[in-house]
């Protein structure tokens, strides 16, 4: 069945990139598409013999978006296409430094401030996310690493054809990450940062696993969430899930939380687990 991926989120998160990263993957890409036409693309997309894959760029910058695109997009679902709405996501402040770096006008700011055209556009796209079948976080993403990311997740979901997990440390300190669908909190472990040798180390240090694992809540833990994780994940996979992102936080997100996630992918990697492991906040201080 031909498939199509439809791109939403704030000015600024990203759609750009992440649309060209699918271009170069081979899907027929359209930025900037109206709403209204949506159904009439899936039918000819449907119709094509050429075309496979599509990717399309809907936003606020088209002005019929806000009033169409939930009864559209639904309609579209209903009718058993094959579309997907990834939802690209970024913190208030990533998205004002971008608009300063790319001295750019937000749509949706008028006369005012980037920072208020963002928090009203924000405001006004939670109908949309709530729909979103992916919401990806690009806060911490540079350009290069947000396409890796894009072709990562579409490239290994045609060709393995299995769920991939998407493992994220990350500093509660920092906030939670918008993207994560389980998140776990492991500040209950001994931590690194109150010793003095393992201070300014971090979690990717022989001394700091070497300090983390050797607690036997640590190793009892990561027995016990690797059974977890590989008990849900055929689950999830009967439900369509092609993605599941788990997120594991300390305090700072440099030295239990990246240990227990490195030890997590170890052990899920033995049982044929596809995965991608991101370190948040390890380079934070």
């Amino acid at each position: 069945m031909k498939g199509l991926v439809v791109l939403s989120g704030p000015s600024g998160s990203g759609k750009s990139t992440a649309v060209k990263a699918l271009e170069d993957l081979g899907f027929f890409c359209v930025d900037n598409m109206p709403v209204s036409l949506l159904p009439k693309f899936m039918e000819l997309l449907t119709e094509s013999v050429e075309i496979e894959r599509a990717a399309v760029v809907v936003d606020v910058r088209e002005r019929g978006f806000l009033k169409y695109f939930t009864p559209v997009y639904a309609a579209l679902k209903d009718a058993g296409y094959k579309i997907e709405l990834m939802y690209l996501e970024a913190g208030d402040d990533a998205l004002v430094r971008r608009f300063s770096e790319t001295r750019r006008k937000h749509p949706l700011a008028g006369e005012e401030s980037p920072l208020e055209g963002i928090l009203k556009e924000r405001e006004l796209l939670k109908g949309v996310k709530a729909q979103a079948d992916m919401v990806l976080d690009t806060t911490a993403y540079n350009v290069h690493q947000l396409r890796d990311a894009v072709r990562q997740h579409y490239s290994g979901q045609s060709s393995a054809g299995k769920m991939t997990v998407n493992l994220l440390s990350f500093g509660y300190r920092y906030g939670i990450p918008s993207d994560a669908d389980l998140v776990i909190d492991i500040r209950f472990l001994p931590n690194p940062y109150f010793i003095n040798t393992l201070k300014w180390l971090d979690g990717t240090a022989d001394e700091v696993k070497k300090y983390v694992l050797q607690c036997a809540e640590a190793k009892e833990f990561l027995e016990k969430l690797t059974d977890f994780i590989t008990y849900l994940l055929p689950l999830y996979g009967k439900e369509g899930k092609a993605y599941l992102t788990l997120a594991i936080g300390c305090t700072g997100g440099r030295h239990r939380s990246v240990v227990i996630v490195d030890a997590l992918a170890g052990a899920l990697g033995k049982a044929g687990v596809v995965m991608r492991v991101r370190h948040r906040d390890v380079n934070k201080t």
